[in-house]
């Protein structure tokens, strides 16, 4: 076996003893005869692998009593429907910052349930700043405030949240999920895909509060209504048993790890390894984001051409490294360092960056 380090953006690369305990458990599960995979979702088996995944999300972060955890399909997508139909319904208005390309998804959407009131718009610097919390006002009557806490795309990250006092805070967190410590008990609402930083692609992850789940109304179709999913937690149809299995135990290795203080030293790490690299390197590297904003998972940088970057990227890959071509809407490079990412990778990333702008600058 020859594993290589996977920048990927997602799917994330995942944790050896996690893959490794799957593969032990892959065609026989618990000595039952057969793959979880293939078992009832009604069996205890399951059930436990099942709680024991929400538990994991609740004691990592210390969610309060009063929310709820859900797993549910459709990744962030369905999410960027599900939070306005169920907390905002049609005609209704709610406030968002548009920081990049995830954002501008949830407001195209949003904007079909009712009236969308942008509070920050970043287009006009192509998404490569954030403004301060703080000096973000709520629109009275908004029935909630929509933020994209890292955008996966353009490589920028909110440091603090704004206080949107009685306005429920949403936020996006699928790319820095359980990566650094958050006070829960300041959001309404949170969701994430699993395939940053939880776990394989195949569920998205709901923390909701309780009193926002009243605003489900009566007339959505089931399986877009929170409270449904709420009541039956998350087993109102056939859930997506093998990615919660894989969550369950993804969350489970980082909380051997340390949980979220050691999530945050190793975020901490790995992005310090490789923008170390790119200022030591700084004619040749550079990165178009505030710096105040930087992100600690999804790395974006360029070097002086494209086909540097080609070349980069081609070369990487032959040391070891995939997934550092930056996204296709905005090019360049981009190293994602999830949790999962050891900090071996960056340092071997961090190296070949010295290496390769010694050669090519």
């Amino acid at each position: 076996m020859n594993r290589i380090f996977n920048f990927s953006a997602g799917p994330c690369t995942l944790p050896v003893p996690a893959l490794e305990s799957a593969a032990a458990e892959f065609l026989e599960f618990q000595g039952k005869g057969m793959s979880l995979i293939e078992m009832s979702h009604r069996s205890k088996e399951y059930d436990a692998v099942h709680m024991e995944a929400m538990d994991l999300v609740r004691r990592l972060y210390g969610v309060p009593d009063n929310y709820k955890i859900l797993f549910l399909g459709g990744g962030a997508t369905l999410q960027f429907s599900m939070v306005p139909m169920n907390l905002m319904g049609a005609g209704g208005q709610c406030d968002l910052t548009l920081t990049g390309a995830w954002a501008k998804k949830a407001l195209a959407d949003a904007k079909k349930i009712g009236t969308v009131n942008v509070v920050f718009d970043g287009s006009d610097d192509n998404f490569m700043s954030l403004p301060e919390a703080g000096n973000l006002k709520v629109n009275e009557g908004a029935a909630y405030f929509h933020v994209t806490s890292n955008e996966t795309i353009g490589g920028v990250q909110w440091k603090s949240f704004p206080d949107t006092g009685d306005v429920p805070l949403v936020c996006d967190m699928s790319s820095d999920f359980v990566s650094r410590h958050i006070d829960v008990s300041k959001f309404g609402l949170i969701y994430a895909g699993a395939q940053k930083n939880a776990g394989p692609a195949g569920t998205s992850i709901v923390i909701i509060r309780d009193d926002l789940l009243e605003r489900s109304s009566d007339n959505l179709t089931a399986y877009l209504n929170y409270s449904i999913h709420a009541a039956k937690d998350s087993m109102y149809n056939t859930p997506p048993v093998f990615p919660i299995y894989m969550v369950m135990k993804t969350l489970k290795w980082l909380e051997d790890e340390g949980g979220l203080v050691a999530a945050e030293k190793m975020a901490a790490d790995r992005s310090g390894l490789i923008y170390g690299a790119m200022a030591k390197n700084s004619g040749f590297y550079n990165s178009p984001v505030n710096e105040n904003c930087r992100s600690l998972m999804n790395i974006v940088f360029r070097l002086p051409s494209e086909d540097l970057e080609k070349t980069f990227v081609a070369q990487a890959l032959e040391n070891g490294m995939s997934g550092l071509k930056g996204h296709r809407s905005v090019g360049g490079c981009r190293a994602s360092v999830y949790n999962s990412m050891p900090v071996a990778g960056a340092q071997a990333l961090a190296d070949f960056m010295d290496e390769f702008a010694a050669k090519n600058g």
